[in-house]
């Protein structure tokens, strides 16, 4: 059997692109380009868990399903292990497992069990490895004792630990991990998270997909942030927010705030963006501004009359940076 061709990174992107064209028009029929990835550069090393961040239509999912050999991409090369996606894809898929967030892609009327034995069979698993494996994974992910129910009895989390099983039975070197705590409740995602996390301290490769900022600052060793198709930033979560050092943020709950008062705080020569969003039964401003002290000190004089509930000052976040990269409008 031929050995695997030396590789230094676990994935490599090169200029990768992805269009759809698809025409409009009844009687002149027009040609319409949707650009879905224009041109991305990605190294992922063995062993890292990388995390894909980005807006909804941002170009995530089609990254990943070019990189599991779902899509063919427009132009550009991925490689998975020094695997080519295009030239190569039985080399990628041997080696590789992904899980997509949501409830799609399990039978619902068959157990947990014979749902992977099902996909194991699939796989080719010899059955004296899967039975072994499946019992493994049950136990691991916390679904041992219930895997004889039926899924359609399982909550969302246990759907989705479920899922991750599925992903694992082949034990691959690379898991790709498309938004996997979507729809959970917070003690099932964290849950999830730190399965995820222990995954890769034993050595898996993870690229993971997420719009949680808070997730992939919990989580990850690095990630890139993609807006329209295109890479914008890329490092560390910590380097990522060093990106946006010189912003803080100030944060202040009301009960009504006009239009007015936002564009008189939009106006400040320091701020760059005001957020604001509803929060329980109170209004929460979120100002992402340079000299976050000095911002403060103007509050009650750009306010007059406004009731503050509560009036506070922090560093930036990466979701305050990932705000700052894409932009409330992307």
């Amino acid at each position: 059997m031929p050995s695997d061709p030396p590789f230094r990174h676990a994935i490599e992107v090169a200029d990768l692109r992805k269009v759809y064209t698809t025409t409009r028009g009844t009687f002149r029929r027009t040609k319409v380009e949707n650009v879905a990835l224009a041109g991305i550069d990605l190294a992922i090393a063995p062993g890292e868990l990388f995390g894909l961040l980005g807006p909804n239509g941002a170009g995530k999912t089609t990254t990943v399903k070019v990189l599991t050999t779902l899509l063919l991409p427009t132009s550009g090369t991925a490689r998975v292990l020094g695997h080519d996606v295009v030239s190569a894809t039985g080399d990628v898929r041997r080696r590789i497992g992904f899980v997509f967030g949501g409830e799609r892609g399990l039978y619902w009327r068959l157990s947990g069990y014979d749902n992977l034995r099902y996909f194991a069979d699939l796989y080719r698993i010899p059955p004296q490895v899967s039975k072994r494996r499946i019992g493994e994974l049950l136990e691991v992910l916390g679904l041992a004792g219930r895997e004889h129910d039926k899924v359609e009895g399982y909550s969302r989390g246990m759907k989705q630990r479920l899922h991750l099983a599925r992903g694992l039975l082949n034990d691959p070197d690379v898991l790709f991990l498309d938004e996997p705590t979507i729809g959970l409740d917070p003690v099932g995602a964290r849950d999830l998270r730190v399965l995820i996390r222990g995954l890769a301290d034993h050595g898996k490769t993870i690229f993971l997909t997420t719009h949680y900022m808070f997730e992939a600052d919990a989580i990850c060793d690095r990630v890139a942030v993609i807006k329209k198709g295109r890479i914008v930033a890329e490092g560390t979560p910590s380097s990522i927010k060093q990106l946006v050092g010189d912003i803080g943020v100030v944060e202040f709950e009301v009960d009504t705030i006009s239009q007015e008062d936002i564009e008189r705080l939009q106006g400040l020569d320091t701020v760059s963006s005001v957020v604001v969003t509803e929060r329980e039964l109170a209004l929460v401003v979120t100002i992402h501004c340079a000299q976050p002290a000095e911002v403060m000190t103007q509050l009650g004089r750009l306010l007059d009359g406004i009731a503050f509930r509560r009036v506070s000052a922090r560093e930036a976040t990466l979701e305050d940076a990932y705000v700052e990269l894409i932009g409330e409008a992307s």
